[in-house]
């Protein structure tokens, strides 16, 4: 690792901190030590605090486009670094070469979206209808932003965060996953090359995640939280929060319906299924979990599908010669066998397509047949390269299976023609819906779901004033 550059210390102030006690960062693909990072306390996280609240001072009244002029040259140079960035991404998170690339470039991109957004943040001014005042809004900075960052996409969820938050005029606190620490680290280091003054972006790395999150929410002086992960933990930290009224948002699960209706092209739906369910292997809150296909077209589409899954190459991430990478651990390896088993118990053929390695956290991708809704794996997120297929008859049914879930963030329509798809869509209980194709995501668009799926936006025009507050003057002109 020494050879990447990539820092292991604690970022508070403007300054890696080194700790006593260290978190070991494993390779999912041979389960070796990477490299050893800091592992804060809540001394250490409340000093991140301090920091950034210290640094807020200053890079609140910062100019837009000074603050503008900082994200763009952490674009410059993330975009300078790709293999680098993707190398880390690859080797502490087990991803294939191919998806870690393309996460290294999306993450980037946000840089450089939130860079133009700095400086067109809008105001109001009207009258009142009673003509008696005028009414002014203005936008100004929450604050200390505490973020939570999940494991299977360390470096686009930590712009997709950071970027809009410096936009804003905020100071972030960032708390990657201990999975995928090092990736963060790399990234933060690319804002301080960048120009971002000490205190406005600080990491903190730790295995007592409950202590030390719970530690900074109940500071006074942290204005916001913005996290991704499970909506269970989601839940649990709403709770937290709800103690100090804190305003949240919240990327939280999915359980993705991707629906191939009659009259849809099954060479097409094919192409974008492979996209849907494996990018970055399956662990994605955006894969396509649940695969509802209408009867016309069911087995030709489960015939084809398994024939593109035998065509994967299954192995370490880094050779950029293979498909699909590990898991990022065997934990989440053996959590998908347990779904596979239980599966099986219920009576479905669980034969895998393709092999995967013995040694490391890898399995072999699965197209599952003949499945019933409701079943455990189309009630559960699966996160791993298992596709599962349903049939429906109409058209009223397959709309009703895919929302019979309590999550909504994104759903995948194959339509025959992209007017039938658009009418479809509207149907769909989802914030996000990709239409004829098998992805939605880009930085411009607004991402977040419905239902237990999320509250707020990331990206697009909506991401900055996740954090801003909302100002408005009465005045008598």
């Amino acid at each position: 690792m020494s050879t990447l550059s990539a820092p292991t210390g604690l970022l508070i102030g403007g300054e890696w901190v080194q700790t006593e006690r260290r978190l070991a960062v494993m390779d999912p693909a041979t389960f070796t030590v990477l490299a050893e990072v800091g592992d804060a306390s809540v001394a250490e996280g409340l000093d991140a605090v301090s920091a950034a609240w210290d640094g807020f001072q200053s890079w609140s009244v910062t100019p837009a486009r000074v603050r503008a002029e900082v994200l763009r040259r952490a674009f410059e140079i993330m975009s300078s670094e790709l293999e680098t960035c993707a190398r880390i991404i690859s080797l502490e998170n087990g991803k294939a070469w191919r998806d870690a690339m393309g996460e290294a470039a999306y993450a980037a991109e946000f840089f450089r979206w939130f860079s133009e957004e700095a400086s067109r943040i809008e105001g109001g001014f009207r009258y009142a209808p009673g003509r008696d005042k005028t009414i002014i809004t203005d936008h100004r900075p929450m604050g200390v932003a505490f973020m939570i960052t999940p494991w299977n996409f360390p470096a686009a969820m930590a712009t997709r965060k950071l970027a809009p938050a410096l936009a804003a005029g905020c100071t972030a606190i960032l708390k990657p996953a201990s999975e995928t620490p090092l990736t963060a680290l790399w990234v933060a280091d690319v804002l301080q090359r960048a120009g971002a003054p000490a205190g406005v972006v600080n990491v903190i790395t730790t295995t007592r995640t409950g202590d030390v999150s719970s530690a900074i929410l109940a500071d006074r002086r942290v204005a916001t939280l913005s996290f991704t992960g499970s909506t269970f933990v989601g839940k649990m930290l709403l709770k937290q929060t709800a103690e100090r009224v804190l305003p949240s948002s919240m990327e939280l699960g999915g359980n993705a319906p991707f629906v191939v209706f009659e009259g849809a092209d099954v060479d097409a739906a094919i192409s974008g299924a492979m996209v849907a369910k494996m990018r970055n292997g399956g662990a994605a809150c955006t894969a396509a979990n649940r695969f509802y296909v209408h009867e016309s077209l069911a087995a030709q589409f489960a015939t084809k599908l398994e024939t593109a899954f035998a065509a994967l190459k299954v192995g370490p991430g880094i050779d950029q010669a293979n498909d699909l990478g590990a898991m990022v651990s065997g934990k989440e390896r053996d959590k998908i066998l347990e779904l596979l088993e239980t599966a099986a118990a219920e009576g479905l053929d669980i034969t895998p397509a393709s092999t995967a390695p013995a040694t490391g956290a890898f399995i072999a991708p699965y197209v599952v047949k003949d499945v019933l809704h409701g079943s455990a794996l189309t009630t559960n997120e699966i996160f791993g390269p298992v596709a599962p297929i349903v049939s429906f008859a109409t058209e009223d049914e397959g709309v009703a299976m895919a929302n019979d879930t309590e999550y909504g963030l994104i759903s995948y329509v194959y339509a025959k023609d992209p007017g039938s798809g658009v009418k479809l869509a509207r149907r769909m209980e989802s914030g996000m819906v990709a239409i004829n194709r098998g992805l939605a995501s880009d930085p411009a668009a607004p991402f977040g779901g419905m239902k237990e799926s999320g509250l707020g936006r990331e990206g697009g025009f909506a991401g900055i004033h996740e954090f801003l507050e909302t100002q408005y003057y009465a005045v008598d002109l």
